[in-house]
């Protein structure tokens, strides 16, 4: 039977699974919540994508884990980092030196690679949901809009209203007072987009390499693309699945190891 490949990352938010076969092509995938129990999660993840790919767990290799939660699945046989994992999945995509940004339901990562693919410096936000999928959802609760409406909303504005404050409370009473000043909607989402994209340039400027963008966030807004692009004023390249980035660099390190292959980043942040 073909040996098949796993990578699982438990985010804050939502679980993604990736399977891949011995050529690192993907043979099924799963996202879904990642709730409370995230071995429950991980464990329904994998059922969902076996069954997917029409594979017997027999056939199931290496796995790997990643994210916030990854030390809670239970059929994972090695757990390294977010940073590591995204890494890896962008440059498969992309084998040059990266920039890469991630922008997650909790927080936003910016990974800096060269041209070999060994991580050479990289930042995260974590002290608070600004600039995140949190603040996104924030947002949406405050205007009464269902997440999905968000992206075409902001997509159809000719312009952004100004949001000076990056605290998701604070911005919060802004829109308020926009709301009260009669701004259309659409130009208060598109403006919190743009406070998304402002707090990922403050983490780096984005002048080295191809810069990528993943992570939930992108894949359910695609506009965050063309105003990260506008915004630094070069090409933005968004993967494929961009949500499934960090579990597919966990399934192809799990499918290295199994080979036995070296690894080239250094994994001193590895735990």
């Amino acid at each position: 039977m073909e040996r098949i490949f796993c990578g699982v990352d438990i985010g804050a938010a939502a679980t993604k699974l990736a399977l891949i076969d011995g050529e690192a092509r993907l043979l099924a995938r799963d996202v879904r919540p990642s709730g409370v129990d995230y071995a429950a999660t991980a464990r329904a993840a994998l059922d969902a994508a076996l069954a997917a790919a029409r594979a017997r767990p027999e056939q199931l290799g290496r796995c790997v884990s990643t994210g916030y939660g990854r030390h809670n699945v239970e059929f994972a046989d090695a757990s390294l980092t977010e940073i590591h994992c995204h890494g890896v999945g962008c440059y498969h995509h992309v084998p040059e030196a990266l920039s890469i940004v991630d922008i997650g339901g909790q927080d936003n990562k910016v990974i800096l690679l060269d041209a070999d693919g060994r991580r050479i410096d990289f930042r995260m936000n974590r002290k608070c949901a600004a600039g995140t999928g949190a603040f996104i959802e924030e947002i949406a609760l405050r205007l009464d809009l269902e997440l999905g409406q968000m992206e075409p909303l902001a997509a159809r504005a000719e312009r952004g209203v100004r949001l000076s404050s990056f605290c998701t409370v604070f911005a919060k009473t802004e829109i308020l007072s926009h709301l009260r000043q009669g701004v259309p909607v659409a130009e208060i989402v598109r403006g919190a987009f743009q406070s998304v994209i402002q707090r990922v340039v403050e983490m780096h400027p984005l002048d080295q390499g191809t810069v990528v963008l993943t992570g939930g966030v992108v894949a359910h807004n695609p506009t965050i693309a063309e105003l990260l692009e506008a915004r630094i004023g070069r090409k933005v390249v968004v993967p494929p699945l961009p949500q499934l980035t960090g579990a597919l660099g966990a399934a192809l390190i799990a499918r290295e190891q199994d080979q036995g292959k070296p690894d080239q980043q250094e994994r001193k942040d590895d735990a």
